[in-house]
């Protein structure tokens, strides 16, 4: 028996895909049980230059056809459409998939799984979400008998990249992304990255896997990392914090306002310089998963480029090739809690709100009075001294205990009206502490 592997995309990581199936066939068939046969590449234009390992002879336009001829069908085009549609076709005809399509999970991933249930096929992705790191399979397979609780991480690589760099150097946030786009971390239009869709749709995913509910890229509340300044990341290193955008997932009570169930959300925040997340550089990725039986679990190694993401296709690639050799299939998606997804007004976390106040007596007293109006309990207060040269203002700087997200906009929204704020610098989450 053969295993015909299509190959949808042949980009970075469609091209290290090929070059493994390739220089370790052998090793590949004897984990697959079987030979893995790659019978074509799907490309838009065949005339683009390609590396050598890519045989021309493998490549089509026709990616239709490709995924009627193949057992396995690899997804590694991105985007929603023509993906979506191909994937559909392909689980319709029987074919198992694996895909590293976190913006096509993260929008409309029920559609696939409802699909592979009923057709009886495996669907895997694990390079969906955190790179060459197992993150998917433990918390689908290995905490099947446990409950989690929450899970929290860095899953950009290129945001990660560009928040150490303004940390290391002081540069500020254009320069930074400069040079992650000079060094391939940042795509050309760093969007996706900097404004954290794709750490919101790795977040959907990874909420729905540990919360056994439905979640879509549309229910996670997401902040990017374009409001961050130098000035920020040189107070959070004054004070003990490294800014992170952070992606969260977590079950939390019922209260006044809001039933039990579950907030997603992706945000900068700031992390304790003690926090083992505080010390993720350059590009890593680590992902904390927190479970009442087996506790915090940590989850750390390369997220992105395409030998770590190839990496985890071909452990996705080699177990769906074992089961259509030997019988059986993967777990099948598991959505039976159908938790309220709530909005992050649901959310508790602590804050640092950072203000330009008027230098003088009485303001302390006003800014921990609108804090009190709206119930959020204040843990420390710093201030720098005057920051203007007729020295009349002064930044102030103030740290809350657990406070609940809407309470805490409120009191921003008080604080900006009063005649002793000049400015509310920056409101910053603390997450870790």
């Amino acid at each position: 028996m053969t295993v015909r592997v299509a190959v949808l995309g042949c980009g970075v990581v469609g091209t290290e895909v090929v070059r493994l199936l390739r220089t370790q066939s052998e090793d590949l068939a004897a984990r697959a049980g079987a030979p893995l046969e790659l019978v074509g590449v799907a490309v838009r234009d065949l005339t683009v230059p390609r590396d050598p390992v890519v045989d021309p002879e493998l490549l089509t336009t026709d990616a239709a056809a490709l995924v009627d001829d193949a057992d396995v069908v690899v997804e590694l085009m991105g985007g929603l459409e023509p993906a979506r549609s191909l994937l559909l076709r392909a689980i319709g005809r029987g074919a198992a998939v694996v895909t590293a399509n976190k913006a096509l999970l993260g929008a409309d991933g029920p559609t696939l799984y409802v699909a592979a249930d009923e057709a009886g096929v495996d669907l895997y992705f694990e390079a969906a979400v955190a790179g060459a790191i197992p993150l998917v399979r433990p918390v689908r397979e290995s905490l099947a008998g446990d409950r989690v609780t929450r899970v929290l991480g860095i899953v950009n690589g290129t945001t990660n990249f560009v928040l150490d760099q303004m940390a290391t150097t002081g540069a500020d946030l254009d320069l930074a992304v400069k040079h992650a786009q000079q060094l391939g971390y940042a795509e050309a239009d760093p969007t996706a990255d900097v404004e954290g869709y794709d750490a919101a749709a790795k977040a959907a995913i990874l909420a729905s896997l540990a919360f056994h509910t439905r979640v879509s890229v549309d229910q996670v509340h997401r902040e990017g990392i374009t409001s961050i300044t130098a000035d920020d990341v040189a107070w959070a290193a004054e004070t003990g914090y490294a800014v992170k955008l952070l992606a969260v997932a977590e079950q939390v009570g019922a209260g006044d306002d809001h039933p039990a169930g579950v907030v997603v959300r992706v945000h900068p925040a700031l992390v304790p310089v003690g926090h083992p997340l505080a010390g993720v550089r350059q590009a890593f990725n680590a992902v904390f998963v927190e479970a009442e039986a087996a506790g915090e679990l940590m989850f750390y190694g390369r997220g992105a480029g395409g030998r770590p993401t190839a990496s985890a296709v071909l452990g996705d690639l080699v177990t769906v090739a074992r089961h259509r050799v030997r019988g059986g299939r993967g777990p099948i998606e598991s959505s039976y809690a159908e938790l309220p997804v709530l909005d992050i007004a649901a959310a508790q976390t602590r804050y640092q709100v950072r203000l330009r106040v008027a230098d003088r007596p009485g303001v302390l007293a006003a800014v921990a009075a609108a804090f009190a109006r709206h119930g959020v309990s204040i843990e420390a207060v710093r201030q720098s001294g005057a920051s203007s040269e007729d020295g009349i203002a002064a930044d102030l700087l103030v740290v809350t205990h657990v406070a609940p997200e809407g309470a805490l906009a409120a009191t921003v929204a008080d604080l900006a009206g009063l005649d002793v704020v000049d400015t509310v610098v920056s409101v910053l989450r603390v997450e870790g502490a």
